[in-house]
């Protein structure tokens, strides 16, 4: 493990977490006793490398390597670790924070670019839906998917449901958000740095 402090008061890299739109328990992360309930309860640590744990030590030592590793991307936000610790500290929230350091410093867009699917369905269309770069797989692995998804429209007027798209205007409101938020460059940019690559 490869230790970058940002600084010579590493508890500065804490303090920029708690100060964190997303971070919604009040100092819990210095509150941390590094009892390890997090990690004994968490999915992601019983079937990979994350430790919740670790990565609260990690931030609280002002680590910022820990933005270019892959055990931050194990995390997907269960919140069982949020449920049980003692302090009140959420290492869910400081993992969507460590992300969300990592996206804007660059580091993480090969993460992403396998998602952009996702992105360009919330821009070009107001709704999510699972990238294409999915379906092989998800035709491998979920018998009948592949035919469900074919007669969608079908199912959704037998019941009822309306169309499963909005409407033009409700398209072009949602795209001029996105675009006015910095969603779309963001996206140009992730898109851009990884076929810059091949």
């Amino acid at each position: 493990m490869n230790k970058e402090l940002i600084n010579n008061n590493p508890i500065e890299f804490a303090v920029d977490i708690i100060s964190h739109d997303k971070n919604t328990k009040e100092n819990g992360v210095l509150k941390c006793v590094q009892c390890g309930m997090c990690t004994s309860t968490c999915p992601a640590a019983r079937h990979s490398s994350y430790n919740p744990r670790d990565i609260i030590e990690r931030v609280l030592n002002g680590d910022e390597a820990i933005l270019e590793e892959e055990d931050i991307w194990n995390c997907f936000y269960c919140y069982t670790c949020h449920s049980v610790c003692p302090v009140g500290n959420s290492v869910c929230e400081v993992n969507q924070i460590l992300k969300q350091n990592a996206i804007s410093k660059g580091i993480a867009y090969e993460k992403l670019y396998d998602y952009l699917g996702f992105a360009d369905s919330y821009f070009n269309a107001a709704i999510g839906a699972i990238p294409e770069a999915f379906f092989e797989d998800i035709k491998d692995d979920v018998d009948g998917w592949w035919e469900f998804r074919q007669d969608l429209v079908n199912i959704r007027n037998k019941l009822n449901l309306g169309p499963l798209f909005p409407s033009e205007d409700v398209i072009d409101e949602v795209s001029i958000i996105l675009t006015n938020t910095g969603f779309k460059s963001r996206m140009d940019e992730i898109r851009k740095s990884q076929e810059d690559k091949i």
